[in-house]
């Protein structure tokens, strides 16, 4: 599914973000950035070991050691990816409490990664679904928040094109559902 916001392009696909043809691919990172499982294993692995010296050099210089914030987002480049670089986001792991903080977190990983790509100068960008993994965020709410802060950067930002890259065709089917909610819901005020 695609649709035109403004004279950028929004695409819903399922498939393995590490082989997405764009500029910048956003890893769901746990704090440390050293790799992990799910997504954020498998953009290591294909990215090869400098992404992990990358990470390793952003902890210790730009981090002082710490670990990435929830919701804040760095960028490294791709390295053995098809994608030039990669912007890492952490994620809210979902429990159940603090609903509100935890939608707020959600929304900064990807206002925070798409203030970084625009600032890199990237006009492609591909996301997985931050957080429904092993953080358990329920899908349903994650892509109403995800697909929200990407169409209002897209009515506001001369970007280019954001594609959602998921996981499985029953993910695909949640975000085409949201999706088509809210281009309805913005039928009323047109302004895609």
């Amino acid at each position: 599914m695609e649709v035109a916001i403004r004279k950028n392009r929004l695409q819903l696909t399922v498939g393995d973000i590490t082989k997405q043809k764009v500029n910048c691919i956003v890893n769901a990172a746990n704090g440390t950035l050293y790799g992990g499982g799910g997504v954020d294993g498998a953009i290591h692995l294909a990215a090869g070991p400098k992404l992990l010296e990358a990470c390793k050099l952003i902890r210790k210089e730009q981090l002082k050691g710490e670990l990435l914030p929830t919701g804040e987002a760095v960028i490294t480049e791709g390295y053995d990816l098809p994608a030039k670089f990669v912007i890492h986001t952490v994620g809210p792991i979902w429990d159940g409490k603090e609903v509100e903080r935890k939608k707020q977190l959600l929304a900064n990983c990807y206002r925070n990664s798409l203030a970084l790509a625009k600032e890199n100068e990237i006009r492609s960008i591909a996301f997985p679904s931050i957080s429904t993994g092993a953080y358990r965020f329920p899908i349903e709410m994650a892509a109403e928040i995800a697909l929200n802060e990407i169409i209002q950067f897209l009515k506001r930002e001369p970007f280019g094109n954001v594609s959602m890259t998921l996981f499985s065709e029953r993910d695909y089917e949640v975000y085409k559902q949201t999706l088509d909610k809210l281009i309805e819901k913005d039928r009323e005020a047109p302004s895609f």
